[in-house]
């Protein structure tokens, strides 16, 4: 029984990462070349990103702006790191308006873009992730630029973005795990890209001869 047992989680753990091979062979990209592009023009016109989640993608939201910021050298906020403003927005406002009014008041423009890690992307029909929804209405109606990395079919962001990669469901039990994971692969490759990185990293930039 302990042989069995040790065999399942070990086949578990085989499955799990041929999982992350598979989905790396089959994502798009085209469309990742097409978010590098929109990225680049942001920062040519002197333009913000927006990172917006909930959940995991909160947790990446926050992340990617440290690396945008610094590596990338675009100027880059996520509603969910200011919690004082955030909370009294939710609570004065509701949850479902609570992004789109932060970026009312940061005044989103043409030049900006609204970057969403989202597992499902948000769905109007369904009522899920509404406050996504919200902001991603008001940053078209502003003119900005849509951009998300979700999973699923990408949901109500797939659907308006002007570059979404989709994170492709190779095990429908493991959706939320692979997309957050490659959300965090994907805006490092993003980050690190020639056409995007303008300030090396620490440990690339160490003398190779003297490993820490």
């Amino acid at each position: 029984l302990m042989k069995k047992g040790w065999q399942e989680k070990m086949q578990y753990i085989n499955e799990y990462l041929q999982d992350v091979i598979e989905i790396t062979k089959r994502i798009d990209q085209s469309e990742i070349d097409k978010m590098v592009n929109k990225l680049v023009d942001v920062r040519e016109d002197g333009g913000r990103i927006f990172f917006i989640g909930v959940g995991g993608g909160a947790g990446n939201a926050s992340h990617a702006v440290n690396d945008f910021r610094k590596i990338a050298d675009i100027e880059s906020y996520a509603p969910t790191d200011n919690v004082s403003e955030l909370t009294a927005r939710i609570n004065d406002e509701g949850w479902e308006t609570c992004y789109a009014e932060w970026l009312r008041g940061s005044r989103l423009c043409s030049d900006d873009a609204i970057f969403v890690f989202s597992v499902g992307g948000g769905d109007k029909e369904k009522n899920i992730s509404v406050n996504l929804i919200r902001a991603l209405e008001f940053g078209k109606e502003a003119g900005a630029k849509i951009l998300g990395i979700t999973g699923r079919d990408g949901g109500f962001t797939a659907q308006i973005a002007d570059a979404c990669v989709i994170v492709p469901t190779v095990r429908t039990n493991t959706i939320t795990t692979h997309t957050e994971s490659f959300q965090v692969v994907l805006w490092h490759l993003l980050v690190s890209h020639p056409k995007l990185m303008k300030s090396s990293m620490k440990w690339e930039s160490v003398d190779k001869g003297n490993p820490r």
